[in-house]
């Protein structure tokens, strides 16, 4: 524990309960601060990335603080693994959604009357009817968590207008903390979450944004089956999950890793639910490594050795993005990131958003606001600048160094033009003879010298840059074009996303700045890099005996009906592979067992590496 002044007596509470129940000695950044907050009833908004510990912030304060602490949760699937995975530890938690019985909902309505249920999931929609309301009036409530916060704001990249009502909460339970969890959220969305909860001298505290375990590739598709699958035999037999736009996508891309022995199951919307719940639990349970899917799976996915994350299409949004990758590598174990993309992906999210603004009340007043996102994700892709430093920047911070280490531009993985300046002042100058009233496929068309019928009927035809990228297909002046646009040379403005020239882009022209472009070549097959780090965090491993942790751990999980991670993490399997523990006092040293953890694996992890260095 790491703060100038001397620990409170609240403080110690909450390190013997991190202790005792999830086996962990020190808080993550942030944590304490959090924790505090919930300590004292002082409202707060937490943004944690996804990996950074959100869930323990609410969490451990709930074992220590009397009453009970409710825990506002969109999804089934997040509440039921949270449940699990805190009575694994030994705390008492329950949920209460549309599948619970009414048998079910009695008992747990007597455990929190007797003061036995620490913690309660409750998803938005329910928590705000009046029955709700009535029976929390009428019992202990120590806290409020609002778990994705982000949904109640139209600025943020997942709104849901039923978080809206979750004011009646606040109104409804006065002097009782809220506090606000997200993984993602620009310091816009940061403020509307506080006024739109009603939260009373709101602490904002935002947590460092960079995954530096996470390493960023971003491609142009080609072959996209090949490519992902590139991704896959790189970590056979780790976990990892393939992002799709349309589900019409997840079927096909699942299907072919399928056909090639992978073993991957697909998950959307359009599944039947005990389909989908199936295919969820075995990927909980390792009994396979894949999951291709929509943005529909994923927000309550707990999963902690996920060792990739490949978008096989751009997200519409770097929230959305940085959620999504995120979820690689929660364990704080190197990922790789692959994110690849086509021309048509940001005009489908476009017509998407509108599909969605037509059929959502409400959504309008956040219109801008998605496309201005779409935008910043679209000129990410197109970038040849850090991955890293362009995310953190995108929510307000900056890398503290030159070089990540960790993403395709700083590891040199990305080739470019030699002649970059030539091509960029090129384009720039056609933008100019343009008159700055064009979007970029129209002056791209110009640059290869088309004769499409718009450019003649115009006379653009006669302009002396009309041909100037003649030797270049359109799609490689297109992407170049969109380039400078990520780099700060050319900005897009108004509705049809017009190209004009930022100062920037005029001291280009002078030659007072040289342009990243990339070089138009097939995607290489991605080089082995961070060996250096990678083998730091296996150092000491050994590796086979890692292996029979880990079926120990699936069969435990499947014995149990819970995800495997819930038994362990990789982190805690790799600390036990390393320190080799034969005795109980030994385990008890390992990272991540606590208490309860100590009493019901303990003697099966233990006997399992005795006898693999007996047998070895």
């Amino acid at each position: 524990m790491s703060h100038a002044s001397a620990p409170t007596t609240a403080d110690l509470q909450l390190v013997d309960a991190l202790r005792r129940y999830w086996g962990y000695e020190e808080f993550r950044p942030l944590q304490l601060q959090a924790m505090q907050c919930a300590m004292e009833h002082r409202d707060s908004v937490v943004v944690l990335p996804t990996g950074g510990g959100k869930s323990l912030c609410y969490q451990v304060p709930a074992v220590c603080l009397e009453g009970l602490t409710v825990v506002v949760s969109p999804l089934i699937s997040l509440m039921k693994d949270q449940v699990d995975a805190l009575t694994d530890c030994g705390v008492r938690a329950a949920c209460i959604h549309s599948m619970v019985e009414a048998n079910e909902k009695r008992r747990i309505a007597e455990e929190i009357r007797s003061g036995e249920l620490k913690l309660l999931y409750v998803a938005p929609e329910r928590v705000v009817q009046p029955r709700t309301i009535d029976f929390l009036q009428s019992v202990s409530v120590s806290q409020i968590a609002v778990d994705e916060a982000h949904c109640i704001s139209s600025w943020g990249h997942d709104f849901r207008p039923e978080y809206r009502q979750l004011r009646l909460l606040r109104n409804a339970l006065p002097g009782v903390g809220m506090h606000a969890y997200t993984a993602t959220a620009t310091e816009r969305v940061r403020t509307d979450v506080a006024e739109q909860l009603g939260l009373e001298n709101a602490q904002i505290m935002v947590g460092d944004f960079d995954r530096p375990n996470l390493v960023y590739r971003v491609k142009r598709k080609n072959r996209a089956t090949e490519q992902i699958r590139s991704v896959i035999e790189r970590h056979a037999g780790a976990a990892g999950i393939v992002y799709c736009i349309s589900r019409k996508q997840v079927e096909e891309t699942a299907a072919s890793l399928v056909s090639t022995g992978i073993r991957a199951r697909p998950y959307h919307a359009g599944l039947e639910d005990h389909v989908r719940e199936r295919h969820q639990t075995e990927f909980a349970q390792e009994e396979v490594d894949v999951i291709v899917a929509t943005v529909a799976f994923g927000m309550g996915i707990d999963k902690s050795n996920v060792r990739y994350v490949i978008h096989s299409g751009m997200p519409k949004s770097l929230e959305q993005y940085q959620q999504e990758s995120g979820r690689a590598g929660r364990d704080g174990l190197e990922a790789e990131c692959l994110l690849l993309y086509s021309g048509g992906d940001a005009a489908l999210w476009r017509r998407l958003i509108k599909q969605g603004e037509q059929s959502q009340s409400g959504a309008e007043e956040g219109r801008q606001g998605a496309f201005d996102a779409l935008n910043a994700m679209s000129d990410f892709c197109h970038s040849a600048a850090c991955r890293h430093r362009t995310l953190v920047g995108y929510f307000g911070q900056e890398l503290d160094h030159d070089n990540c280490g960790a993403c395709d531009a700083c590891l040199n993985e990305i080739e470019t033009v030699d002649d970059s300046l030539v091509i960029g002042q090129k384009v720039l100058s056609c933008v100019l003879r343009l008159e700055e009233r064009y979007g970029a496929d129209y002056t791209a068309k110009v640059l290869i010298g088309s004769n499409d019928q718009r450019i003649i009927e115009r006379g653009h035809e006669n302009l002396s840059t009309h041909g100037l990228l003649e030797e270049h297909s359109l799609r490689t002046v297109r992407d170049w074009t969109e380039q400078l646009v990520g780099q700060g040379f050319l900005e897009k403005t108004g509705e049809y996303n017009t190209l004009s020239v930022t100062q920037h882009g005029r001291e280009l022209l002078r030659g007072g700045h040289t342009p990243r472009l990339l070089k138009p070549t097939e995607p290489q097959r991605s080089r082995r890099t961070r060996t250096q780090e990678d083998g730091d965090q296996w150092e000491g491993v050994h590796k086979g005996l890692f292996e029979e942790l880990r079926k120990l751990r699936r069969d435990l999980a499947h014995e149990r009906s819970v995800p495997a991670y819930i038994v362990f993490g990789d982190q805690s399997l790799r600390d036990m592979a390393r320190s080799r523990p034969t005795t109980l006092d030994d385990f008890r040293q390992v990272s991540g067992v606590g208490e309860k953890k100590l009493t019901e694996y303990g003697d099966a992890f233990v006997t399992c590496i005795r006898q693999f260095f007996d047998s070895h």
